[in-house]
């Protein structure tokens, strides 16, 4: 059905190219005020949830021409819905923080830096001075999520909770973790609670490597370590969804990216998905301890409806490794 009507939009698109100068302003999304310092935005949708075939068309008019051939290049419906939506979750999450301008999704322009990692290319509408938002994007097959911060790098990655390996645990550990993760994991007897955990460590590290924006080339898992203290004492947020956690990472390779600088949060979104989020570290307080994240998350279906779900069962703490 997806298949149909995109290919549908495709053969319009290229008939009559103004079928697509319908504007979807930021006007019809409900404006958000930015982050505050150390202070990330989470946005997820369930694409199991988006099935109206005039909203997807909706998402599809606000792609650009090359999001819009990427989209077509898929094999699937599901395939094909999963990169509409994420990349309409991208464009409608960061217009709603264009207040002052109403910047329509559609004109968002972006850039990706030299390791590829996507950014904003910011342009002056109406002479106004564009906030400097981060952000970062992560998919499954059930879940989009989309983190935001102001001034602050960001990573952020989702993964299953039921997620299978093909491979043994510990063997797939050794290839890619350090050995004191791997011992971490060999002390665990419980093979789901080793799978969990293995899982939970995993989505942290792709958090981190992702607020790198270098790529997993530039710096594979097995040259940092990620390790857990004791949890501090603040919270994500004022409704103590989650627990801000003391995260060390021992770079082997590049000692000046240990870490002080940066902050975790691992989480549990709609009871079937962790949730890694690292942002960099407040500079400004530097030698006088770090002010805590804080974390605000939303439930979205774009156009139609968004949910605060922070201190909800939609968002569960989770316990680090020990």
């Amino acid at each position: 059905m997806l298949l149909l009507l995109l290919l549908r939009h495709r053969l319009n698109f290229m008939m009559n190219i103004r079928c697509f100068q319908r504007s979807f302003s930021a006007a019809s999304l409900a404006p958000v005020q930015l982050p505050s310092p150390m202070e990330t935005h989470l946005w997820y949708i369930l694409p199991n949830e988006v099935k109206n075939a005039s909203l997807l068309n909706q998402y599809l008019e606000i792609l650009s021409p090359c999001e819009k051939e990427n989209v077509f290049r898929m094999r699937g419906d599901q395939l094909q819905r999963r990169a509409l939506l994420a990349r309409a979750l991208v464009r409608t999450t960061i217009a709603r923080y264009q207040t002052n301008s109403q910047v329509e999704p559609r004109s968002l322009k972006f850039k990706k830096n030299i390791y590829g990692k996507p950014e904003v290319e910011w342009q002056d509408v109406d002479g106004s001075h564009l906030p400097p938002l981060h952000f970062n994007i992560s998919h499954t097959s059930s879940i989009i999520a989309c983190g935001v911060t102001v001034n602050s790098a960001i990573g952020i990655d989702v993964e299953e909770k039921q997620r299978k390996l093909k491979n043994n645990i510990l063997a797939f550990a050794r290839r890619y973790f350090s050995p004191y993760e791997v011992g971490l994991l060999t002390a665990i007897s419980d093979p789901e609670f080793q799978r969990q955990e293995f899982i939970k460590l995993w989505t942290l590290k792709e958090a981190y490597v992702k607020a790198l924006g270098r790529g997993f080339s530039a710096a594979p898992f097995k040259t940092f370590t990620i390790r857990f203290r004791t949890a501090t004492q603040g919270h994500l947020s004022e409704h103590r969804d989650s627990e801000a956690f003391d995260v060390v990472v021992d770079s082997f390779d590049d000692p000046k990216n240990l870490t002080s600088n940066w902050q975790f949060a691992l989480l549990e979104l709609a009871g079937s998905h962790y949730a890694a989020v690292c942002i960099e570290g407040d500079r400004t307080t530097e030698g006088n301890g770090t002010r805590p994240m804080k974390l605000t998350v939303r439930r979205t279906i774009p156009f139609v409806e968004d949910e605060c779900v922070s201190g909800t069962d939609a968002v569960v703490a989770i316990v680090g490794l020990t």
